[in-house]
């Protein structure tokens, strides 16, 4: 039976110190906004605590964190598949922290549909959203932005900006999941600009099931990373 997906992506409040790649860190790190998406929605419904004027605060704040973290329960609850990328070692984490919620955020998280986690799983090595979008022909995010340069944006007040970014995030998470499993495989843009691919027979699978996957061969790495840079959080 076709899944029917919600698709969840998060940006966070603080800022990366200059050449720092951990954010585990600097934590907590904050939530400035999230979106989410349905399969049968027109647009993504986005997330984020008002100020007393009805504007963007600065961070989320626990109760709102506390009703995306239901919302998602009572969305899984409906069978509604919660779909990210990098969901499993970098959103829900946070989620669960900001929301203090963390039993429930490592259920949605076994059960969902992290495709960066699939592809990792499956190659030993992740793969960027946006390099993966535009191998399947896709938009992918808008120019000159990432998730680094979010929070920056945040607190300077261009809150629309991330706003906008993060709605086009959950677009692009969801056209790539439906297009990789309607022609059966993921393709990507490589750092040397060619085409890698990878077969999806079966379409996408949950973190429960990727972590079941056979252990790809990364004897040709010099430094490869374990499955529990992402699921250590989940013991």
């Amino acid at each position: 039976m076709k899944r029917k997906y919600l698709a969840f992506d998060i940006e966070i409040a603080q800022r990366l110190p200059e050449g720092e790649r951990d954010w585990k860190t600097i934590r907590p790190l904050g939530i400035t906004c999230a979106a989410t998406l349905t399969g049968d929605a027109d647009e993504p419904s986005l997330w984020y605590s008002l100020t007393g004027d009805d504007h963007p605060a600065d961070r989320m704040s626990q109760q709102d964190a506390v009703n995306l973290v239901r919302y998602l329960v009572k969305m899984a609850n409906d069978r509604y598949t919660i779909l990210t990328w990098n969901g499993l070692g970098f959103d829900f984490d946070i989620l669960a922290e900001e929301s203090g919620m963390e039993e429930e955020c490592k259920q949605l998280a076994i059960a969902h549909v992290d495709m960066m986690f699939h592809v990792f799983c499956t190659l030993g090595y992740p793969i960027a959203l946006d390099r993966a979008a535009k191998g399947m022909g896709l938009a992918g995010k808008p120019k000159g932005m990432s998730g680094a340069l979010a929070p920056r944006l945040w607190a300077e007040g261009k809150r629309q900006k991330v706003l906008d970014y993060v709605a086009q995030d959950v677009r692009t998470t969801l056209e790539l999941a439906q297009i990789c499993e309607k022609r059966r495989h993921l393709h990507w843009i490589t750092r040397r600009g060619s085409t890698g691919r990878m077969a999806l027979p079966s379409g996408w699978v949950t973190v429960h099931e990727a972590l079941k996957l056979p252990q790809p061969d990364t004897s040709w790495m010099s430094n490869p990373w374990p499955r529990s840079k992402f699921s250590a959080w989940l013991d």
